[in-house]
């Protein structure tokens, strides 16, 4: 079978104005990037966006087996269009951390992508370049202020901003700055994130207007005074200047899929280290001019859904009338413990142990009042019997079932989960969001309630440093915002090597800090890194260009 970018170099793009005018938007409204990607500026109409239906697409936990979630999302918006329905993508962009290391690629695959696939997998239009400059531009600008009032009462005990670098690079997590004399600034200890870990980040991607952009960046915490008073951007007065780096990538980037399905794609992923969803102006521009608009959220309902339920849609006001809940048989196998090189062969006894961890995933969107339908991506290897057996299982759990071969056969083999959709959001569709917690609960009891509902954990115990960190937080009004919490996306728990569903375990919360700009506190989780390594053969060493042409992207 013919590689992802071999698929998409051969599929013929229509040229991004008339994807535009297929769904309503203005020429005037429209900034060309070539003739394939566009920015897009928006102006919002609520009552507009309150009659889309939304839906969620989230998956198992994940493995090596994968489930496909984003092809999944891709798929099912084809699928929509194949039975009539106007549907349109709202997704995240890729981070070139991952694309050099792990993944190779972010886009879907088979005929369920996004395209034009390299330009989105590698620079885009710039957004990523944006975000890691306003970061670095402002970690500048502070450690100037500081040099400058060095021994002041108003100088700087402590710094909390950290630098940011879209690259998997481990040896830059924890570095020293402003060495050989002191011209070049104060020593200190310091490190980098990588960039879809930065809070400027998480702004650009909840922040409803540029106004809300600009108030959000004001309000970012960046330390403490010697006089123990918090400092903040607007303190530092560079809010303006941060919003003018930020002010063209904020529009939602539109592109299509290999279907010509319209797709916003826009802002950052990793929901083990963020809240990982795309921008909330992707989404509502997806459901302004789409009746279905289809969106994800990352790794597991643990992670990704969490944090869109209880997060993004809480501050923009929306809601899914259903959510998709993707995995795979050979997912499923890895997480009944069949050895990885087993998992395509048939194995009923280990695919019923590993359904424990989906059962998981549909008590956790059942939990939050969502509608669940369940898209097993189907490959050639899976027996009937195990289809059956899933189909009916799915049944007895309350949860909706389709089979998706939208990998293989585009929109046309997605048409069954796209009805189911369909039927769902018609006959049954999600309640309101039941939220996991209140706001008003305490940053520990908001931890514990993820960790209890979501999570199934028995326990929560914090760490020295979150116990030091809470105090300073309740008093910045911390205690009033979303919990983010940082974990390992390969568990329910906060140790990767616990698959599948495990139980009677404790989550340990080592650190705690406040993302006061985003409006939410981060709890890190055990041993999660916010700057990624590489692998020990990255996805670098296969990605070249030959006679003009990108390779080795998938």
């Amino acid at each position: 079978m013919k590689s992802d970018i071999e698929i998409a170099q051969e599929s013929k793009l229509q040229h991004i104005q008339n994807i535009a005018t297929s769904i309503g938007i203005n020429e005037d409204d429209l900034e060309q990037y070539g003739k394939y990607k566009a920015k897009v500026n928006l102006k919002l109409d609520e009552e507009r966006i309150s009659k889309c239906n939304l839906i969620l697409v989230t998956a198992t936990t994940p493995n090596k087996g994968g489930s496909g979630k984003t092809t999944t999302s891709i798929a099912l918006s084809q699928g929509l269009k194949v039975l009539g329905k106007n549907a349109i993508l709202a997704l995240r962009e890729p981070s070139l951390g991952p694309c050099f290391g792990m993944k190779g690629g972010a886009t879907g695959g088979g005929y369920s992508q996004v395209l034009p696939m390299e330009d989105i997998n590698l620079h885009f239009t710039g957004d990523f370049h944006a975000i890691t400059s306003a970061n670095n531009t402002l970690a500048a600008l502070l450690d100037n202020y500081n040099y400058f009032n060095k021994g002041k009462s108003n100088g700087l005990k402590q710094i909390l901003w950290r630098r940011v670098l879209d690259v998997n690079d481990r040896s830059l997590r924890y570095i020293v700055s402003g060495l050989h004399g002191s011209t070049n600034g104060i020593p200190a200890e310091t490190g980098f994130d990588i960039t879809p870990a930065s809070e400027i980040m998480a702004i650009f991607c909840l922040a409803n207007s540029l106004d809300d952009l600009r108030l959000r960046i004001d309000n970012i915490l960046l330390g403490y005074t010697f006089e123990d008073k918090a400092f903040f951007v607007k303190d530092l007065g560079v809010g303006g200047a941060l919003v003018a780096l930020l002010k063209d990538a904020f529009k939602p980037n539109l592109v299509q899929s290999i279907e010509g399905n319209a797709a916003f794609i826009h802002g950052g992923p990793f929901a083990n280290i963020a809240h990982g969803c795309n921008s909330v102006m992707a989404t509502k521009a997806a459901m302004m001019y789409g009746d279905y608009a289809i969106t994800e959220a990352g790794f597991g309902s643990d992670l990704g859904a969490e944090k869109f339920l209880n997060i993004k849609c809480r501050y923009a006001g929306i809601s899914p009338k259903a959510s998709v809940l993707v995995t795979s048989t050979q997912s499923l196998k890895l997480h009944g413990n069949v050895e990885e090189k087993m998992i395509q062969k048939p194995n009923m006894e280990g695919l019923k142990k590993g359904m424990r961890n989906m059962e998981r995933h549909i008590e956790n969107l059942q939990h939050f009042g969502q509608s669940v339908v369940v898209g097993l991506n189907k490959f050639h290897f899976d027996s009937d019997e195990e289809v059956n057996f899933i189909e009916e299982w799915c049944k007895e759990k309350g949860a909706e079932f389709a089979v998706n071969e939208g990998f293989a056969k585009g929109g046309n083999g997605a048409t069954a989960l796209a009805q189911k959709v369909i039927d769902v959001v018609e006959k049954k569709p999600s309640q309101a969001i039941q939220y996991s917690y209140d706001l008003n609960d305490s940053i520990e009891e908001k931890i514990t309630k993820i960790s209890t509902k979501i999570y199934k954990a028995n326990s929560v115990t914090f760490g020295k440093s979150a116990k030091t960190s809470l105090k300073k937080i309740n008093e910045a009004g911390g205690n009033k915002l979303p919990v983010c919490i940082a974990k390992t996306q390969f568990s329910f728990t906060d140790n990767a090597a616990l698959v599948g569903a495990a139980e009677n375990f404790n989550i340990h919360i080592e650190t705690l800090s406040l993302n006061n700009g985003a409006g939410f506190v981060v709890a890190v989780a055990g041993e999660i890194m916010r700057m990624p390594g590489l692998p020990k053969v990255p996805a670098a060493n296969i990605i070249d260009v030959v006679n003009g042409e990108i390779t080795g992207l998938s």
